[in-house]
């Protein structure tokens, strides 16, 4: 649950990467795997201080990365047991409701209260004052499982072996002949997702289309430095869907949450703030219509697919690690 045009963005920290030529797959993604391992310990503190949400959207953003890479590269990868990517979803999950709750209130807050009549906002209050304990209590398991010996263990484990990183047979090949196969990898499938031929803006297909279009995002861009510039526009309409997706559904969360709160729809007692949630819904699925429709075109499809299925060219390097830490 991210708000709209407010997706956190931070710079990678890490040196440029040599040309696809004079690195191996395992090596390139070993340098993925470092970059979210550091800023996970480096978000830590902030986290846990808890005196600004962004730390906690950041190291949700890392964790998905994270993950992303560790399945993406699976296959170049000899991995100890301790690693693997459903350890790491088991802490995604513990943020998840607390970031839920961070943005629901952000936007009750800051966007709608200011704007409902006296009394619907007086009315809201103690509703505000029930989700700021349950907030308190969702950030207590995070910090829980942030403190705790199996996150802690997975960190270690994960410093520990890149240290001495160990690659298949795969990962010790460059990585220049292998780049078509990693993008088809990551891109597979996108345009079959159920999510497409939606004609419900409440299909929860909806959402599984989100999460694939987010995973097919990141998987690019974990090859962004050695993508044809071509891919640019297709990496930019990619993350406005997953944006308008993603507040489609945070307004899902909200009335779905605010129903559990003031044990009834909001509807009843709210028609200021009901008349804002569908105006919001109208309005984004408006433009998932027409994004979403463009983008399922054949013709755009096949754009797509003659991009990924393109000999690759060589993309100088240095632009590695340019690319912005977007949710």
């Amino acid at each position: 649950m991210e708000p709209a045009g407010n997706q956190g963005s931070d710079r990678f920290d890490t040196p440029s990467l040599p040309a696809p030529e004079g690195i191996s797959n395992g090596s390139h993604a070993a340098q993925l795997i470092q970059k979210q391992t550091r800023r996970l310990g480096r978000l830590q503190p902030e986290v846990l201080a808890d005196a600004d949400p962004e730390p906690l959207h950041q190291l949700r953003v890392s964790l998905r990365r994270l993950r992303t890479a560790l399945v993406q590269f699976q296959p170049a990868l000899t991995l100890p047991d301790g690693i693997s990517e459903r350890r790491i979803a088991r802490v995604a999950r513990r943020t998840g409701l607390c970031r839920d709750l961070d943005v629901l209130r952000e936007r009750l807050e800051s966007g709608l209260l200011p704007s409902l009549p006296e009394r619907e906002a007086r009315a809201l209050r103690p509703a505000m004052k029930q989700l700021s304990r349950d907030r308190r209590r969702a950030f207590e398991g995070l910090a829980e499982s942030l403190r705790g010996h199996r996150y802690l263990k997975l960190l270690e484990r994960l410093h520990r072996w890149q240290d001495h990183p160990r690659f298949t047979s795969l990962g010790e090949r460059p990585l220049q002949p292998w780049l078509g196969e990693w993008r088809t990898q990551a891109a597979a499938g996108l345009f079959l997702e159920p999510g497409w031929f939606s004609a419900d803006p409440a299909d929860p297909a909806l959402h599984g289309l989100r999460k694939r279009i987010k995973a097919v995002r990141y998987g690019l861009e974990n090859l962004e430095p050695y993508l044809d510039p071509a891919f640019s526009p297709w990496l930019s309409d990619l993350k406005q869907a997953q944006d308008i997706l993603g507040d489609m559904h945070d307004l899902q969360v909200m009335t779905a949450a605010l129903e559990d709160v003031l044990g009834t729809s909001p509807s009843a007692s709210f028609p200021q703030l009901s008349h804002w949630i569908e105006s919001r819904q109208s309005e984004g699925w408006q433009h998932w219509l027409e994004l979403g429709g463009r983008l399922g075109q054949d013709s755009s499809r096949s754009s797509l697919q003659a991009l990924l299925a393109a000999e690759d060219t060589k993309k100088p390097a240095g632009e590695a690690g340019e690319e912005e830490m977007n949710g």
